[in-house]
């Protein structure tokens, strides 16, 4: 047992941090104490009591804007995953468990699209799209499977070797129902670990195209935009992006140890009484 308490620290400290973030994002009307996109207050004033982390250069209040700032950084960070996610499964599926060409070109596609930088696909795919929170969804959707493909190919691979799954060839079932009902189950531990391993980055993915003016745009807030917003100001105003950057810092942390817990949790090689 003394293993698994050793790595429980780990999970639990980024359960907590994920979960107080997706409480702060589905309660954030009722958190938030102002309207985000509400102005007229005093300008650039510094945090205080009557604004606790101050207040923008157009009188907004950046705790409220910080607190809705989650909803958006979230809902894109997660959904850009789950659709990398979902085009890495599918391809990685098809590599591992179709016919030697059909891995080979999947892989080939794949390779290639490797090849590239992802900043230079996420650029490329940005500039011939109007921003909005859903492009950048399926942009970092669309320039993110590949890493996915190779893991999802590589289990698939193991998986095809194992007894279970030669049998139920063996018995004339149709690739499809091998990979739903014998494969694709005991890639749901691998496809998880991966997805909180990606959310953050997703996140500071979205962070520097808002950064660069080619992400989430007014009046929508994201912590990205936030930043952008706050980068003319770090002398006069440096809690503008100060704060939104400590947010995407803590997301990170957060959901990096969510994943080490989860992959340590997943393991089938640990061995109780052993670290």
């Amino acid at each position: 047992m003394r293993g698994i308490r050793t790595r429980d620290p780990l999970l639990t400290a980024g359960l907590v941090i994920c979960l107080l973030l997706a409480v702060t994002a589905l309660l954030a009307p009722w958190l938030a104490p102002d309207d985000p996109g509400r102005m007229g207050g005093p300008r650039l004033a510094p945090p205080g009591p009557e604004h606790v982390l101050g207040t923008d250069v157009l009188g907004r209040d950046v705790l409220s804007r910080l607190i809705h700032g989650a909803r958006v950084s979230l809902l894109i960070g997660w959904l850009s995953v789950l659709t990398a996610a979902f085009l890495g499964a599918g391809v990685g599926l098809a590599a591992g468990l179709g016919s030697r060409k059909a891995d080979r070109t999947l892989m080939a596609l794949t390779d290639a699209f490797m090849a590239f930088p992802r900043i230079f696909l996420v650029l490329l795919l940005v500039s011939v799209a109007r921003a909005s929170v859903g492009h950048v969804v399926v942009v970092l959707g669309l320039s993110g499977w590949m890493p996915v493909a190779r893991l999802v190919r590589a289990e698939a691979l193991s998986l095809k070797q194992r007894s279970f799954v030669a049998a139920a060839r063996g018995l004339g079932l149709s690739p499809w129902r091998v990979a739903r009902v014998h494969v694709l189950p005991n890639l749901l531990p691998t496809l998880i670990v991966a997805a909180a391993l990606r959310v953050g980055g997703a996140i500071l993915a979205e962070s520097f195209l808002s950064f660069l003016g080619l992400g989430v745009q007014d009046p929508t807030v994201s912590w990205g935009l936030m930043i952008q917003q706050g980068r003319d100001h770090l002398l006069d105003g440096w809690w503008l992006a100060t704060f939104p950057g400590l947010a995407i810092t803590l997301t990170v942390v957060g959901y990096n140890l969510l994943g080490d817990g989860l992959r340590a949790r997943f393991d089938p090689r640990r061995e109780d009484g052993h670290d």
